[in-house]
């Protein structure tokens, strides 16, 4: 597909656009004052707004574990609102991940005006505590390693740390902020996901002969009230997979950015990521992307990407993307190698 070129500044179409001038409308006032805001745009030159300068595209970027590693209690945004062209923090137009690190006996609020937020815990152990105000009901957690729990809209919780702690924090504001909206009550009941429950079922679902065969081997996280989407919250969408040792998981694509966040990982594991397969299905042309225990990193919607583990023990990730609201529009447009709709 060829680009077009934009428009001589003479062209007709390049005036289609001009902003009307005059002082500013009452609105009411005529039908001028109505027009004022209006442009025109020739169908070649905003059909695909997403370039660098006009709607940036999202881009490949990752974090390393030593950014919660050391210092203070502190909120670590993974902020790249000033690449994004929005108001931060933003690590993708729709979500904003944090890395939370609380040192024994600290507290930490973690406010942020959304309508769902997804913890994971790292390392650590404490408590969450949140006041119930309207439609929302006062909350009590004890969390630990391992952990992963979802809120939605509410007052800020306080986490209370009884030891050294490290969470991994994805909230939809950025959405919310682009919107212009405020959460009015809760969509879904707070969500917790044990630890030795995900392993369990991890293990059970390695010992499943058919298994062998998945694109992913993932324990897709969901809560009961959203039937529909299966997913853990109305917007967000979250699993926890397994990349065995030796393993490579072929390549898969969908519309919905993830956040990805790796739980546990030797040396020789990494992501190839890329906008298109050769002729065998692999991906050409590849960025790769090195993983690192409790670092983080972006896979851009609609790109191929691959897991591969050349080390000699079993990897974990952990995936938060936005698609609970894609799946909710019918946009997430997933795909695996060979054109396939399923995980075969």
């Amino acid at each position: 597909m060829t680009t077009p070129t934009s428009p001589s500044p003479t062209s007709p179409s390049s005036r289609l656009h001009e902003p009307l001038v005059g002082p500013g409308p009452t609105l009411g006032d005529s039908d001028t004052d109505w027009q004022g805001p209006a442009l025109w745009f020739d169908y070649r030159e905003a059909a695909n707004p997403i370039r660098h300068g006009l709607t940036e595209p999202i881009a490949l970027r990752q974090w390393g574990p030593e950014l919660h590693a050391s210092g203070p209690t502190a909120i670590l945004p993974l902020d790249l609102s000033d690449k994004l062209g929005c108001p931060g923090p933003a690590t993708s137009p729709g979500l904003a991940a944090h890395f939370l690190r609380i040192l024994a006996g600290d507290c930490l609020e973690a406010p942020a005006c959304a309508s769902s937020s997804l913890f994971a815990v790292l390392a650590g152990r404490g408590k969450l505590e949140r006041a119930g105000h309207g439609d929302s009901q006062p909350l009590a957690l004890t969390w630990g390693a391992g952990d992963v729990f979802a809120l939605p809209a509410g007052d800020a919780p306080l986490l209370q740390a009884s030891a050294d702690s490290v969470l991994y924090w994805v909230h939809d504001g950025p959405l919310l902020r682009y919107l212009g909206v405020e959460p009015s009550l809760p969509r879904f009941r707070p969500c917790l996901y044990r630890a030795a429950d995900l392993e369990r079922r991890l293990l059970a679902l390695l010992a499943d002969p058919s298994a062998a065969k998945a694109n992913r081997l993932s324990l897709l996280l969901a809560n009961a009230d959203l039937p529909a989407s299966r997913t853990v919250t109305h917007t967000l969408w979250a699993m926890q997979g397994i990349v065995p040792a030796g393993a490579v998981q072929a390549p898969h694509r969908h519309q919905s950015v993830a956040l990805d966040l790796i739980l546990d990982c030797d040396p020789g594991c990494y992501t190839l990521v890329g906008s298109e397969l050769d002729s065998s299905g692999e991906i050409h042309n590849p960025q790769r992307i090195d993983w690192q225990s409790g670092g983080a990193f972006i896979t851009p919607p609609g790109l191929w990407h691959a897991h591969v583990n050349t080390s000699g023990r079993r990897a974990r990730l952990l995936p938060i993307q936005d698609a609970g609201l894609h799946t909710y529009l019918r946009s997430l447009d997933i795909r695996f190698t060979g054109g396939s709709g399923s995980q075969e």
